[in-house]
């Protein structure tokens, strides 16, 4: 139950007061002036003065639960019914509208004492008009005082209910929606991840190739050769072709490599990543060296899982990044003094990460033909490290562009 459904449930209830409530007091008039009754014109303008109180309250903005004024002119009703019950035994049955009255008007601490005094004076009505006691003439009250308060508790308890579940739904809905969000977004980047890594491995290398043959061939000709031109063109084609495939691969790549060299974008890494009692550092061992794009997103993209498990899970004090650049390899390694898990078990690394876990570091690695080893143990800390066999072309440097 939404709150438009709760308005339309409380619109018809009122109603459905307001018409319970005049119709007993035409009721009260009716049979006091078919009996005959030596206080009929009192009953009559009590009834009336009563029927128009209560017709004022809902209209009067201060009328509201919970306010001085609703509980002023509950009394006023209550005064007037009081005379109507002094004047006749048939306005008793009054009571029961006033009952969901008092509940709804009154907190619940003053309430159910109002509901009480209530149901007593229409007992002692009933009494003093017969002269005769029944237990009817305590029952009837009684059972209309708790069936007023059953509904009225019972309906408030629903409708919390109903708000809690309500809630949640919405939660939900906006978790859904953020979660769609993070899965277009994640796949927005592992596609442009993918098209980069196929554009450097396929059109960007073949055109530096073409180039370097282009290169080796107008070399070899003479310069007033007839075709050295034509050579010469389609070279400085291929380079400017490699140039632009190039850029295409710049543009698709991770926004921290798009600021900078590999080494910068995990020293960036390492400088944001915080954690109470945690320091971050990062080094860089050998010569660098120009990676294929692929290449720098495994890497950063592993360093990234490894320290955010680091963060998560490894309650560490220290924990270091190192990026060694070797002959033939270049390894990523991220090493913390943390709690550490047992690599033969269920890691910890692993549970509820949302994707960051060890699996997913072995399959980039994997992917460029590269290993990853885990290395741990309870109460030891944890090293994380990747090796990734450099390839034989690697990108041409500046300095080979001048060359």
């Amino acid at each position: 139950m939404d709150s438009r459904s709760h308005t339309h449930v409380t619109a018809a209830l009122r109603l459905c007061l307001h018409a319970l409530l005049i119709g007993l007091l035409g009721l009260v008039v009716v049979r006091t002036s078919s009996e005959d009754a030596p206080h009929t014109a009192a009953v009559v303008v009590v009834a009336a003065l009563m029927a128009a109180l209560y017709a004022a309250g809902p209209l009067a903005p201060s009328v509201q639960p919970g306010s001085r004024a609703g509980a002023v002119w509950l009394a006023g009703l209550g005064t007037l019914w009081a005379a109507l019950l002094v004047l006749s035994p048939d306005a008793l049955w009054v009571a029961f509208p006033l009952y969901f009255l008092q509940l709804h008007i009154l907190p619940m601490r003053w309430a159910l004492p109002a509901v009480v005094v209530t149901a007593g004076a229409a007992i002692t009505s009933f009494v003093v008009h017969r002269q005769v006691i029944e237990p009817g003439a305590f029952i009837g009250p009684l059972i209309g005082a708790a069936v007023a308060v059953a509904t009225v508790l019972g309906y408030d308890a629903l409708f919390r209910e109903s708000e809690r579940r309500r809630e949640l739904i919405v939660e939900l809905v906006a978790t859904r929606a953020d979660l769609a969000e993070a899965e277009r977004t994640a796949g927005t980047l592992a596609e442009r991840e993918r098209l980069a890594r196929e554009i450097h491995d396929t059109l960007a290398q073949g055109l530096s190739s073409i180039q370097l043959l282009l290169r080796a061939a107008e070399r070899s000709l003479p310069e007033d050769a007839p075709a050295a031109g034509h050579v010469r063109a389609a070279r400085e084609a291929a380079q400017a072709n490699l140039a632009e495939a190039r850029s295409f691969v710049r543009a698709l790549t991770p926004p921290d490599l798009e600021h900078g060299s590999l080494a910068a974008a995990l020293e960036r890494l390492c400088a944001r990543t915080t954690a109470p009692d945690l320091t971050v550092r990062f080094a860089v061992s050998g010569t660098p060296v120009e990676l294929p794009t692929p290449y720098e997103v495994a890497l950063l993209r592993t360093a990234q899982s490894a320290l955010a498990n680091t963060v998560r899970h490894a309650r560490a004090g220290r924990a270091e990044i190192t990026l060694s650049f070797m002959d033939t390899s270049v390894a990523l390694d991220v090493v913390d003094d943390g709690q550490g898990f047992d690599p033969s078990g269920a890691p910890v690394h692993e549970r509820g990460d949302g994707g960051f876990g060890l699996p997913a570091m072995r399959a980039r690695a994997g992917s460029l033909g590269g290993a990853l080893s885990v290395e741990s143990a309870p109460g030891q800390g944890t090293a994380v490290a990747v090796t990734l066999p450099l390839p034989l072309t690697l990108p041409v440097t500046e300095a080979e562009r001048a060359a």
